[in-house]
């Protein structure tokens, strides 16, 4: 579809357990039940960036719904801020992973939604979000983590049911080569369909414009993010059409 097809767009609320989650969907417009993505934000909270993925996948005729794992639509006023936020749910994987699963039920229940063809893209943080939600062996059948984290959380993976592509920055500080081999060794006990795409002189958050390149191992790659997002919509494509 074309950059100029019509979408659909609100805020969504939804609950994780007692928490208020404040989320962002786009839809293709026309009948449904189509495919749904969910998007989770980088560490720092829903952006632009975010309603922008969401808006893409929507004009790719996916319903696409940019998810809120810190609850309460919360949004970092700096990078020291978000970095603590980041910290505390980290320390938490279980209210991680619960908060993932409560938007994973939010999109499924969607009537504009075909609950059997659902996926998760995350970037960041929210990559590891989506490794997490995987690992809890969720019945969803397509994940993708785009620069993320790729530590297990302490309770392990179980099955997965999820197809996993992993788009990989190789020069990324914070995920260092041992740690895609541990992640690799992981997936193939515990994932049927996996795979990791490493892309050369390139760093974290190398999808996303507005970070630049001031720091080794940071920023956008003009050449990689084209790439990852082409190898994404073919994955997307394939496990959910």
């Amino acid at each position: 579809m074309q950059d100029d097809t019509p979408i659909l767009s609100q805020d969504l609320a939804y609950e994780a357990a007692e928490t208020a989650c404040h989320g962002y969907l786009a839809m293709p417009g026309g009948a449904g039940p189509v495919p749904g993505v969910l998007v989770a934000h980088a560490f720092g909270g829903i952006g632009d960036f975010e309603r922008r993925q969401a808006d893409r996948l929507a004009r790719q005729g996916y319903a696409a719904l940019a998810l809120d794992y810190y609850g309460n639509g919360w949004q970092a006023g700096s990078r020291e801020e978000a970095a603590e936020r980041m910290a505390e749910l980290n320390a938490d994987r279980p209210l991680l992973l619960q908060r993932m699963q409560a938007a994973l039920k939010a999109l499924a229940r969607l009537r504009e939604v075909d609950e059997t063809r659902l996926g998760a893209m995350g970037f960041c943080f929210g990559g590891k979000a989506v490794l997490d939600l995987a690992r809890s062996g969720a019945a969803f059948q397509a994940g993708a983590s785009l620069h993320g984290v790729y530590d297990a959380p302490p309770s392990g993976s179980q099955d997965m049911q999820a197809a996993l592509l992993v788009l990989h920055g190789w020069d990324d500080p914070l995920a260092p080569p041992q740690a895609v081999t541990a992640l690799a060794e992981e997936l193939t006990l515990h994932c049927p369909d996996w795979q990791i795409l490493g892309f050369g002189h390139t760093g974290h958050a190398f999808t996303n414009p507005a970070v630049s390149a001031a720091a080794p191992g940071f920023g956008y790659s003009e050449t990689a993010a084209p790439r990852a997002f082409a190898a994404l919509d073919r994955f997307l494509a394939e496990k959910l059409a």
